[in-house]
């Protein structure tokens, strides 16, 4: 069966976000001042072929740690559906 896997990867809380602390500015520039601790992150969307949801998980888990995020400085979620 495929599933798709929805990953979406932020800085850690107590790492500094250069880019979300530059796209605040702007935000403030255009007079968007309501608008406060912009993180930006990454979202990856994946198929994968896989017996059960629990195995396509595992190896979604396992392409996170091993290559998309940087476990030092980001934490992922995953959100998986059948494709």
């Amino acid at each position: 069966m495929t599933y798709l896997a929805e990953i979406d990867i932020m800085p850690q809380k107590e790492i500094l976000d250069p880019q979300g602390k530059a796209v605040k500015l702007g935000l403030h520039n255009l007079n968007m001042d309501s608008i406060d601790n912009v993180r930006i992150g990454k979202h990856i969307r994946l198929e994968v072929d896989a017996a059960s949801e629990d195995e396509a998980r595992a190896t979604v888990d396992a392409a996170c740690r091993q290559l998309l995020a940087n476990l030092i400085m980001e934490e992922y979620s995953i959100t998986m559906k059948t494709a």
